[in-house]
């Protein structure tokens, strides 16, 4: 069993692997949770199951191994490419066609299948190619099916698809995710993990792909599976920070009683886990939910503000965002001792290069979160939005190796591609000018002033330094002259060189 994380291409068509990571894919987690489930449970009979868990963000896959345990006598190898997003899939693609020239069973499913397969009734040419060459795609959630998956595959007969998403497994008492010590030695923090405690959204966002792909009931796991899936890491392996990544906590039904369990926990245990999360903004008027989730060891969320122009949130159907409650909201986080890290679009309907700017500025002014991440607008697979651009005939960018918030991929009715990525480029650099970090250093508590300046070092890294999104890059990048996508010539010993020794030079 090789569970891979696929990593993505940059625009030289090198694969964006580091030496050390920063964020472990809870896609892999979940899979190595069922996996070892499988197994413990004895569903495929007498087979021994051997599994690899793989993060191509900061491992190399190693291809060959894959295809000589294929072919070994009594053996079958499968490769599981997880997670799949938009901008990982032309990587995920080239790996699967490899493997499968090699005759190795390969599996793939995440975000961009499914969505895919979800708001369109045929499949789309990047889609058949996989399925033309023997490839199986996953479309949904597998908690409920992945040992009949694992069958078919041990068995040899894999179906060319798997549509799932009519039928999303109940989680309440699923296998929880496991994090894998093959995968977190690799990142920078090994005492760090992810889980997703629930799944789904009940709002209605044209952007996003929650809805679609995972629906819009709430489905959660029971507040005793999380704790003792936390339980099990802090013992084991000494994990003690978590990344709940439900795309909104707050609305998980469980939420409550899972702050009380890890109240509890620290209380009672010594199990002082920290975490977090990721919340809509009206979240702070929940009775009692800040102060609970403070108490249970929240340290940061991560807050969906998405702009300050009520025309835009109008536009694209975020009906719970009320711009006005925006500074009360940070206030209420902070005064809790948790740090507040909102998310911003830029190149919504209404945006413009010059209201971007004043946005932002009101943002800092007005606002004041401790972290700001920046986003530029894109119709990824599974939203509403892709729908619409597709139906109406509006050319979008064909290559998806750029649907990654980082790039154009769409044209916009206010500003040009320069404009728009000028503008995103001017909201990280003013947010995280040496002024404005001043400023948010000289109001913090004095308990976290040194983890949001480690954050503010971290980020200025990333995007000075690295040139990407601080929650998709890592330290020190690596670059492996001999895996390039397809189109891009393989250069020589001497040539790699040069380029790299500069590179090198200007990131030290």
């Amino acid at each position: 069993m090789y569970l891979i994380k696929p990593s993505k291409y940059d625009d030289d068509g090198f694969v964006i692997r580091h030496w050390r990571g920063v964020v472990p894919s809870n896609s892999l987690a979940c899979l190595h949770g069922l996996t070892a489930d499988v197994e413990e449970r004895g569903l495929l009979g007498q087979v021994e199951m051997r599994t690899h868990v793989i993060d191509e963000s900061v491992s190399r896959i190693p291809l060959d191994e894959i295809a000589r345990g294929n072919r070994a006598a009594g053996c079958r190898a499968v490769a599981c490419l997880v997670g799949v997003q938009t901008n990982q899939f032309c990587r995920a693609a080239d790996i699967a066609l490899s493997l499968r020239r090699e005759g190795v069973p390969v599996m793939v499913g995440g975000f961009h299948v499914t969505g895919m397969l979800a708001l369109f009734p045929g499949v789309s040419p990047e889609i058949r190619q996989l399925l033309d060459a023997g490839v199986s795609v996953v479309a949904g959630e597998v908690e409920h099916r992945w040992h009949e998956l694992l069958r078919d595959a041990w068995e040899g007969r894999l179906q060319p698809v798997y549509r799932l998403m009519d039928d999303p497994p109940d989680l309440f008492d699923a296998a929880c995710p496991q994090a894998s010590r093959q995968a977190t030695r690799r990142f920078v923090n090994a005492n760090y993990a992810t889980i997703d405690c629930s799944r789904g959204c009940p709002f209605h966002c044209s952007f996003c792909t929650i809805i679609n792909v995972q629906g819009r009931r709430m489905r959660y796991r029971s507040p005793e599976c999380v704790t003792a899936a936390i339980r099990r890491a802090y013992r084991q392996s000494g994990i003690r920070i978590f990344f709940f990544t439900d795309d909104n906590f707050a609305r998980n039904p469980a939420s409550s009683k899972i702050l009380d369990a890890l109240i509890a926990m620290r209380h009672d245990e010594g199990i002082a886990i920290e975490f977090m999360m990721q919340v809509d903004v009206p979240a702070y008027r929940i009775p009692g939910f800040v102060e609970k989730a403070s108490q249970a060891g929240c340290f940061s969320v991560f807050v969906g503000m998405e702009s300050l122009n009520p025309w835009n949130l109008a536009d694209v159907g975020k009906a719970q965002n009320h711009t006005g409650e925006y500074g009360a909201a940070v206030q209420i986080w902070r005064k809790a001792r948790v740090r507040v890290q909102v998310g911003y679009i830029i190149g919504l309907p209404h945006d413009t290069e010059e209201s971007v700017g004043t946005d932002v500025e009101r943002l800092i002014r007005e606002v004041q979160p401790d972290q700001a991440s920046f986003f530029m607008m894109i119709p990824l697979p599974g939203s509403e939005d892709h729908k619409r651009l597709v139906a109406s005939g509006v050319a979008i960018d064909p290559d998806y190796n750029k649907y990654d918030s980082c790039h154009e991929t769409m044209p916009h009715a206010r500003m040009s591609g320069e404009e728009w990525t000028a503008a995103y480029r001017e909201a990280w650099r003013r947010f995280y000018s040496l002024e404005n970090m001043k400023a948010i250093l000289g109001r913090v508590d004095p308990s976290i002033y040194w983890d949001v300046l480690r954050n503010f070092w971290w980020y200025k890294y990333a995007v000075v330094a690295e040139g990407a999104h601080p929650m998709l890059t890592g330290f020190f990048r690596l670059k492996d002259r001999t895996t390039r996508r397809p189109g891009f010539a393989r250069e020589g010993r001497v040539a790699h060189l040069r380029r790299r020794i500069p590179e090198v030079q200007r990131l030290l």
